[in-house]
């Protein structure tokens, strides 16, 4: 019962939190006036005269789509070159070397398409010039670049005959500016607050209140403190759904997220901006009932999925009750499958953030994931394989969901013999082609990826372990980086050439093919009349269409991924039950 509290105060406060900012961050992205305008609108005044650009431009699809593809691609040269010539740059106090091609080409790859997957341990790898300059701009800019594309979305949906759908770098500017920058900064000053590390000291090294001896009879008595700008980054990677950790152990380390409270702030701030662009999306296409129907399709899969990860994590397994003879649930022991559980948070909420984490396309970790229960396994990788769309990415998850509004719509429209429309618009071939490959672009870079590393002979050797949990690993690998996501089975060691070059493309393919098929939607739509409302319009604001549309997206996961998923978590599942003594 406490588990199940725990659960509806999460969600309760996430909800509260989101349907204010939902509002703020429309008003904000349309240049509309808000609480922070005296002190933001002159620094973004700044910002374009620095830039030279025309804030009121109005881009084509095209042109927009390109400013989006060469940005990233700057980003990302600039990212790789930076990580491999790291040994020669500031900010090293520990003397830290460059990166090797591969892995800074995928480390780079990785933050610049706000997958923030991680092949390294970053206290170990990484200067605090890559951490702070590197990786923590991109943490900004990749979740701009997502909500400026959202917001090139709305408007193509509500404008008519029109060949625009505004400024990508207005856009991108404002969601720095206005919902990344501040909301940043608060997060970091609390989580300060709570004792997270923010500074720029050589590491130290402590003695251990108790010293450990090692198998070999070896004692160790010191541990090394990694120092840094840590607080800084990790504000951004909860909010922008980045992901990236400073320390290998991500949230789980006590020096990223060291009290109760922090864990929650870190929890809630995986879902905040991506639940409350919902409320925006309503707002922007004028019906505010649009966004709430988007809203409780993601969130009816998020509970969904809350309850079966909580519930098997709960039961554990036969092996670890042993047929009943072990009592789970006493009073001084939380029950349940804690290998690989922070003892600070307990099943509900690790549960809670495995859920929340791969929902978002977040990646953080406050626990590791390849100890979870087979069926706790599978739900966060099925929720990667959807295709970042139960809230997802900020801006890329809502935007992907759209695409299976359209094709939802499309679909019904052949069942009842009429010409498909949304909002006002008819979807023609064009735009169906554009949303299937919104739709489809992850199950392809996910499969493809996955079958072609299972027959590379070197792949293996990168498992932890043997039969169908290893080739979870391999698939889960495959599904953080097509998801855009970022989180992993732990035992999986994805540093080699190959895996770092394979998953790095995936990661590429899975964020901008989306990306520039969402936008042709956008200017396609744009320049269509809106057609006048009747009687045989199909609603897509009541729960019908949300069923539909929770239906389709489903549909397209279980079938697409099914096969994969049998050979891995489901056949493991099952194993489980076979009698073995």
């Amino acid at each position: 019962m406490s588990s199940v509290i725990q659960y509806v105060v999460y969600v309760a406060i996430l909800v509260a939190a989101a349907l204010p900012l939902g509002s703020y961050i429309a008003k904000a992205m349309n240049g509309e006036r808000v609480f922070l305008s005296p002190a933001l609108v002159p620094c973004e005044n700044a910002i374009y005269r620095i830039l030279g650009v025309d804030k009121d431009e109005e881009m084509s699809w095209k042109y927009y789509a390109l400013c989006v593809l060469v940005f990233s691609a700057v980003c990302l040269a600039g990212l790789t070159a930076m990580l491999m010539l790291q040994g020669h740059l500031p900010l090293n106090p520990q003397k830290l070397p460059g990166l090797g091609w591969h892995l800074a080409f995928n480390t780079a790859a990785s933050f610049v398409t706000n997958t923030n997957w991680q092949a390294y341990s970053g206290e170990n790898t990484l200067s605090y010039f890559s951490q702070s300059l590197g990786l923590t701009v991109q943490n900004f800019v990749s979740a701009g670049a997502g909500i400026a594309v959202l917001f090139a979305l709305i408007r193509g949906i509500v404008r008519v005959r029109s060949k625009g759908v505004g400024s990508f770098w207005t856009d991108i500017t404002r969601a720095v500016l206005y919902v990344m920058l501040p909301l940043s900064l608060i997060v970091a000053v609390a989580l300060v607050s709570q004792g997270v590390m923010q500074n720029y000291s050589s590491y130290e090294t402590v003695e251990l209140m108790e010293p450990i001896v090692l198998d070999d009879g070896a004692k160790v008595s010191r541990q090394v403190v990694p120092m840094g700008p840590q607080a800084s980054q990790v504000a951004p990677k909860q909010l922008g759904t980045n992901g990236g950790g400073y320390n290998g152990a991500n949230s789980a380390n006590a020096l990223e997220n060291p009290t109760p409270f922090s864990n929650l702030l870190e929890l809630l701030s995986l879902l905040m901006i991506p639940a409350a662009l919902c409320f925006s999306y309503g707002r922007g296409v004028k019906d505010k009932r649009q966004g709430r129907a988007v809203f409780l399709a993601m969130f009816i899969v998020l509970a969904a999925s809350l309850a079966i990860v909580g519930y098997y994590e709960q039961a554990a397994t036969p092996q670890l009750a042993q047929g009943g003879n072990v009592d789970l649930g006493t009073v001084m022991q939380p029950g349940g499958n804690m290998e690989g559980k922070e003892s600070r948070f307990g099943i509900a909420s690790s549960a809670a953030w495995a859920v929340f984490t791969t929902a978002a396309s977040n990646g953080s970790v406050n626990s590791m994931h390849d100890s979870y229960t087979p069926i706790g396994g599978l739900v966060p990788m099925l929720l990667m394989q959807l295709g970042e769309v139960i809230f997802g990415g900020v801006g890329c998850g809502l935007y992907g969901m759209i695409g299976f509004v359209i094709l939802t719509v499309f679909i019904i429209g052949l069942m009842v013999g009429r010409t498909p429309e949304y909002l006002g618009k008819k979807i023609e071939p064009f735009e169906m082609r554009m949303a299937v490959l919104v739709c489809l672009a992850t199950p392809v870079a996910i499969l493809a990826g996955c079958g072609i590393a299972a027959l590379v002979p070197s792949v293996p050797a990168s498992m932890n372990d043997p039969g169908p949990h290893g080739f979870s690993e391999l698939l889960y690998a495959f599904s953080s980086a097509g998801g855009n996501n970022g989180s992993a089975f732990a035992g999986f060691n994805a540093n080699t050439p190959f895996l770092n070059s394979a998953l790095g493309l995936v990661m590429i393919f899975a964020r901008f093919v989306p990306m520039t098929a969402t936008l042709a939607i956008a200017g396609s739509l744009a320049g269509k009349r809106r057609a006048p409302e009747s009687a045989g319009t199909l609603s897509t604001c009541n729960m019908t269409f949300v069923f539909l549309l929770i239906l389709i997206v489903l549909l397209i996961g279980a079938l697409s991924f099914f096969p994969a998923l049998a050979l891995g978590p489901v056949v493991e599942h099952l194993r489980m039950f076979r009698k073995t003594f």
